[in-house]
């Protein structure tokens, strides 16, 4: 399943606004792009290289980047390559001066939304940026039930994370405690404090999170 397929729970809704991250070593172009998104009302900030953009940005704020690949230092690439180790969801834009085929199907394929070239057509890129600031308000809000998800299993102890591995891999309490030497009243036990630990209606609703925010356990 696709990450805007998944639904969006109410109580965990991103409210706020996506921004735009401009990275670029170039300083006239990150003004004129500046200038360019403000004319439609839309909040961009800039960074002169890849290290300051990580340096300052927020992992939870809904964003938009448009990422520069050739820049001094950290390139766009290993900037992208960063940001997907750290499950950022932001959408990723591309741009360069020197683009080219085997360049953009590389950006692509590592998970960017699209590549323009430099000099790029003004109303082009208005188009894909709308486009990805919707992309982001889904991404951000699925991302946000995903942690608040994994913050809940991190409440477990260790042999309750192995009793909820084995529910996840759909075995009963029998076969658990027989897995776990254990008796099946202590693998009961375990069940019902891991509901009430994470706060949820059932296991089956647990186990279904887990799955659909790929949550680590």
């Amino acid at each position: 399943m696709s990450i805007t397929e998944l639904p969006r729970p109410e109580a965990t809704a991103v409210t706020r606004a996506p921004v735009v991250h401009i990275v670029d070593d170039d300083h006239d172009l990150r003004q004129s792009l500046v200038f360019l998104l403000e004319t439609v009302g839309i909040e961009a900030l800039t960074y002169p290289d890849a290290t300051t953009f990580l340096d300052e940005y927020d992992a939870t704020e809904p964003a938009v980047l448009i990422v520069d690949v050739r820049m001094p230092g950290v390139s766009g690439f290993q900037l992208q390559e960063t940001l997907r180790q750290q499950d950022y969801p932001a959408p990723v834009i591309f741009c360069s001066a020197h683009g080219d085929v085997p360049m953009s199907v590389r950006a692509m394929q590592h998970g960017a939304v699209d590549f323009l070239e430099k000099p790029y057509d003004s109303q082009q890129m208005l188009e894909v940026v709308q486009e990805q600031l919707l992309e982001a308000g889904r991404r951000f809000a699925v991302d946000a039930v995903r942690r608040e998800v994994q913050t809940r299993v991190d409440q477990l102890t260790p042999r309750e994370l192995e009793v909820l591995r084995l529910v996840i891999d759909g075995l009963p309490s029998q076969h658990i405690a027989r897995e776990l030497g254990t008796s099946v009243k202590t693998v009961d036990v375990h069940r019902a404090r891991i509901k009430a630990k994470t706060c949820s209606d059932s296991l089956g609703t647990l186990v279904r999170d887990v799955l659909l925010y790929q949550v680590t356990v």
